[in-house]
């Protein structure tokens, strides 16, 4: 069973019709996965036994007409709970830590009938854009397999676009979901801050963490949101506004819409090759009836370095509860309390996820707040100024999602900086609580270009609307990586 040529729409009828039952859909992507994982390192872990059991359940009570999910094998990232299957978050520290109850998002895709085959790799507890700081080893892109797929949530993304499963649940709190999809040419949805619950998400950044789905196509995408979606009483940040059907306008066009693209997405730092497939793509909206104008979000800039203050900030007071005590990693080599605590926390994680419990415990102390965290909060406030101006007089944003192509392996983890930039254009929407997704938009040197479209708080139906109309008008996502089938 290979994924690339398929889409849920028409796995469901397959399913519906009983020319494959859900259980032999399951054994087939758990085989496949088997087989493939060996070259890509994509999952972690795979929930083989009870995934068949849940899959002879779902057919002997009959697949749900109502529901594309109703039987359908997919993953889920390795920060969302999983009641008795490892959650690891790719770290030491938790790497024999089995969870006794599911995320909120888990419980609503197992209600529509989702079969869950495994949890994917991830850069540890979220921190990093190439899923090379995992303590199980590196995920490769299966369009090059020297090239990094993106992070954090690279293991999801490396194993929709090699055809491994249909979809996969993912987290993004500063690019992690729209990055990866932009590297592996598939398709990654950042909802709005609140609009799907966090309770079962390790956390990482409380105020930038949102989980959200990484498909081949937008309708299936949208298919999943309509599933995950909407409020949760264990969960208070998230939001109690109505969760509309987000396949319901998905094919109406985006005549009179009206495009918004920002010169500091197409700077100087941005690849030439992606700056030509955005300029593409804004003409292709253009012939499909909207209209593109070029506007300004001036204090993009900041973004970056505000971001990594404040996200760091929320990282160490999330992480202090890693202690050696209750759960995960203990330290074998301590004498007492104190060395339980240092020998644990200097064991348990990598380096990565250190130095940015050591920048944000930083900028939290009593001589650096006012200096850093309070001015970072401040431009937060800025960059969600600059997207409220923009928001009244035009529909949606349109960017790249990533300055270059995905990168070699290796090529930036000794310069923590130069990784960080890498997600300079996504950042500003998780700064600004605002949805964002990224839809594969042309290639440059064999390697996948992402589009991003940002829209208004809780507008992912325009933005649905706005990625179908160029899939439809396109063919990026009918392009096949190596890994995969492609000759």
């Amino acid at each position: 069973m290979n994924y690339l040529n398929k889409n849920m729409t028409g796995v469901h009828k397959q399913l519906m019709n009983g020319d494959i039952t859900s259980e032999e859909l399951t054994k087939q992507t758990l085989d496949n996965i088997k087989k493939t994982d060996t070259k890509l390192n994509a999952f972690i872990d795979l929930n083989d036994s009870k995934a068949l059991d849940d899959s002879k359940a779902v057919d002997q009570k009959g697949i749900d007409a109502s529901s594309l999910l109703s039987g359908m094998p997919i993953a889920i990232k390795d920060n969302i709970l999983t009641k008795d299957l490892k959650t690891t978050a790719a770290s030491k520290m938790l790497s024999n830590f089995t969870p006794i109850f599911d995320a909120t998002v888990v419980k609503k895709l197992a209600a529509a009938g989702a079969i869950n085959v495994g949890k994917t790799n991830m850069d540890e507890f979220a921190m990093g854009s190439s899923t090379e700081h995992s303590v199980f080893g590196p995920t490769h892109n299966p369009w090059n397999l020297n090239k990094v797929p993106g992070g954090s949530s690279g293991g999801s993304a490396a194993a929709v676009a090699s055809g491994e499963i249909i979809a996969a649940l993912g987290s993004d709190t500063g690019g992690s979901i729209r990055q990866p999809a932009a590297f592996n040419g598939i398709v990654g949805m950042k909802p709005t801050y609140g609009r799907v619950s966090r309770w079962g998400l390790i956390a990482f950044g409380s105020s930038f963490d949102q989980i959200g789905s990484l498909t081949r196509n937008v309708y299936d995408n949208a298919s999943i949101l309509n599933v995950i979606a909407g409020h949760d009483k264990h969960d208070l940040t998230s939001s109690d506004k109505a969760v509309p059907d987000y396949t319901q306008n998905i094919k109406k066009g985006v005549k009179g819409l009206k495009i918004a693209l920002p010169e500091e997405y197409l700077s100087d730092g941005t690849d030439k090759n992606v700056k030509d497939a955005i300029l593409k793509a804004a003409e292709t909206y253009k012939k499909l009836g909207a209209t593109v104008e070029k506007v300004s979000l001036p204090h993009t800039k900041y973004g970056v370095a505000a971001y990594y203050i404040l996200a760091s900030s929320e990282a160490s007071s999330n992480l202090q509860r890693y202690d050696g005590i209750r759960y995960g990693y203990r330290s074998k080599d301590a004498n007492n309390l104190a060395e339980l605590y240092v020998k644990s926390r200097s064991e348990g994680f990598g380096d990565e996820v250190k130095r940015r419990i050591m920048l944000g415990t930083f900028s939290l102390s009593a001589g650096a707040f006012d200096a850093y965290f309070k001015k970072a909060a401040k431009v937060r406030t800025l960059i969600l100024d600059d997207f409220k101006k923009v928001f009244d007089h035009y529909d949606m944003i349109m960017a790249p999602t990533t300055s270059t192509p995905a990168f070699d392996l290796g090529s930036k983890t000794s310069d923590p900086v130069s990784m960080y930039m890498n997600d300079v254009l996504t950042i500003p929407v998780n700064m600004a609580g605002l949805p964002g997704m990224s839809i594969p938009a042309g290639f440059s040197d064999g390697m996948p270009i992402g589009m991003q479209l940002i829209g208004r708080p809780f507008d992912e139906g325009t933005m649905y609307q706005a990625g179908y109309a160029f899939e439809q008008n396109t063919d990026f996502h009918k392009h096949f990586p190596k890994i995969g089938g492609a000759k």
